[in-house]
């Protein structure tokens, strides 16, 4: 039997190894930037066409490199970062592992000009496909100019699996802005097929996320601060009314580096508790620095994930802190303005002594149920339903009998009752319903529209509305708008990046046209245009559907369980909630 297993060629292998590294032109912009910022650039311009698929170009004025460093930027596991492994366990600076180069260069053409200072001429070096074809010496500017060109040209195969210019465009500006947001010192310029984007000044930390996001976010900026020796947190909360449905505008950073942490995140998500609508997200912008040692930045080939020695202790500073900032700022209620003598312990210990056990420590919590809600099915165990339910009834008609007779008042009627949580109890034949109008009213809406397919005329305003868009907004909003006209809106965007409304569909209020206009480009993140079309007829259905709390009359409550009948009274609504919820009155026997 022959031998099966034999070594990859060296292209192959490393055209597998890029899959690491490079998965879209966002990855390769992340790694050049921060290449650009290793070399202790000043001014950085990132130049992208066909959202990063054809062109990827990032010139920087750092220190440039010698003819030789030029040519080993490029050979896999090649660093100037790393010496020996326990290098690894203090890494100052962003790239590190030695092989982002080499990736990029596999799967693309790649072509470097560059130059130290004080030297007479550059270098410039060519590579197609991960082969080198030519160094020259060149005149060029002091500094480094990469040119990615053509992205994934040799492996088709994966090129295929790119999304359309509109959705990896956004991802490059996402990597665009986690590297701006932790340099505000220094310069950064973006251009898009020759249309600059984003031209951000050097200033503060403020003025640099007040840039990227927008003058309207200004004033939502709390301010986050605290210094607890072995670490310290800077950076800003946005207040609730800046919290948004979905993830976008939460960042976190580890001494200039971006990283994603669920589990960090549930620290400021609780830090908010009581203060957010349910499904609402807060605006964060933190920033960390500690030791390098108490962290571990290489356990994922992006960089985006980090261990930390004492995640426990940071979820207690995040939290304490930023509910003690809410407080001064009177955003939530606090007795008490110091820092937390529980947290101020734990950090000491943790000071003073590494040992193990105080990762185990945890902060009390005390667990309130502020929106018991029986349509949502993970409320789980039937049990307790039946308990809050029986609750709900002693609450609104529970009193001493001889004083009153409710079977005896003339005005109680036990087919139809209305809750004080806006629910209504219903009686239909043997079966007692717990509605809820608002879910039912909402589908009847949509049902009506689909029938009626909802007239697209225009209604002009007298005076122009006006909205300040951020450069995320724009870019969100310029992959939409060539259906804008045919639903019936008529607007544009002037120099300023102000968005002015002059003509909004028949059926849109005024006033709702602002938070009509920013759901869709809030919830429409990294969606295709083809989903948009439904996704904005959800969206109106929702605007004009009534919630519960809209039905306090018997009579209006009545027409709609009328209405919701001939429709087949569903229980669900497409996204899968409920309408109604059967009470299980046979269990309450056995209460009593």
């Amino acid at each position: 039997m022959s031998d099966i297993i034999q070594l990859l060629p060296d292209h192959v292998a490393n055209q597998i190894a890029a899959g690491e590294v490079v998965q879209r032109p966002a990855s390769i912009v992340k790694e050049l930037l921060e290449n650009s910022i290793d070399a202790g650039a000043t001014k950085i311009e990132l130049i992208i066409r066909d959202a990063g698929k054809n062109l990827i170009q990032v010139v920087d004025d750092g220190k440039g490199m010698s003819e030789t460093d030029a040519r080993m930027s490029f050979e896999r596991h090649a660093t100037s970062k790393i010496r020996g492994t326990e290098d690894i366990f203090k890494i100052a600076t962003k790239g590190f592992r030695g092989e982002a180069l080499a990736s990029i260069a596999a799967v693309s053409q790649v072509e470097l000009r560059t130059k130290q200072k004080d030297a007479a001429l550059g270098t410039n070096i060519y590579i197609e496909g991960g082969v080198f074809q030519f160094q020259e010496p060149t005149q060029t500017s002091e500094g480094s100019n990469f040119l990615v060109k053509n992205l994934f040209y040799n492996v088709p195969a994966r090129r295929k699996f790119l999304k359309n210019n509109n959705i990896e465009f956004r991802h490059v500006i996402d990597e665009f802005q986690r590297v701006a947001l932790a340099h505000e010192g220094l310069e950064f310029s973006l251009f898009h097929d020759d249309e600059p984007i984003f031209r951000l000044r050097r200033g503060t930390q403020m003025q640099r996320i007040v840039d990227i996001f927008g003058r309207k976010l200004h004033p939502q900026l709390i301010p986050i601060k605290e210094d607890i020796l072995w670490c310290q947190l800077h950076g800003f909360v946005a207040k609730p009314e800046g919290a948004k449905k979905t993830r976008g505008e939460q960042f976190l950073f580890v001494n200039g580096r971006f990283f994603k942490s669920p589990y960090f995140n549930k620290a400021v998500q609780e830090a908010f508790e009581g203060l957010l609508l349910p499904g609402y997200i807060p605006t964060f912008f933190l920033f960390l620095e500690l030791d390098p040692e108490k962290i571990d930045v290489n356990i994922h080939p992006q960089k985006t994930e980090v261990k930390f020695e004492d995640e426990h202790l940071i979820f207690a500073l995040l939290r304490s802190t930023i509910k003690r900032a809410l407080g001064i700022y009177n955003i939530a209620p606090s007795l008490d303005f110091e820092r937390d003598p529980q947290l101020d312990e734990m950090m000491n210990k943790s000071f003073s002594n590494k040992s193990n056990n105080i990762g185990n420590l945890k902060m009390p919590e005390i667990i309130v149920d502020r929106d018991y809600n029986p349509f949502l099915e993970e409320r789980g165990n039937p049990q307790i339903e039946i308990q809050n339910l029986t609750k709900m009834y002693h609450q609104n008609f529970s009193t001493e009998p001889s004083k009153i007779n409710l079977f005896e008042d003339e005005d109680f009627d036990e087919d139809l009752m209305r809750l004080p949580n806006g629910y209504w109890l219903f009686n239909k034949g043997d079966r007692t319903l717990m509605l809820d109008l608002g879910r039912m009213h909402r589908l009847l809406v949509a049902e009506g529209n689909k029938r009626s397919k909802r007239s697209t005329n225009r209604q002009s305003l007298l005076f122009s509305l006006e909205y300040h868009m951020n450069e995320t907004e724009k870019s969100k909003y310029k992959a939409i708008k060539k259906y804008l006209p045919e639903l019936g809106f008529e607007m544009n965007i002037n120099h300023d990046s102000v968005l002015s409304i002059d003509a909004i569909p028949e059926g849109l209020n005024e006033s709702q046209v602002m938070k009509f206009l920013e759901d869709l480009l809030e919830v429409l993140e990294y969606k295709t245009e083809e989903e948009f079309l439904q996704f904005y007829q959800n969206q109106w259905n929702k605007m004009q559907s009534k919630s519960r709390f809209d039905f306090i009359y018997k009579a209006d409550a009545e027409q709609l369980i009328k209405d919701f009948t001939a429709l087949g009274f569903p229980e669900f609504l497409p996204n899968g909630k409920r309408c109604f919820y059967e009470v299980p009155f046979n269990d309450f026997k056995n209460k009593f």
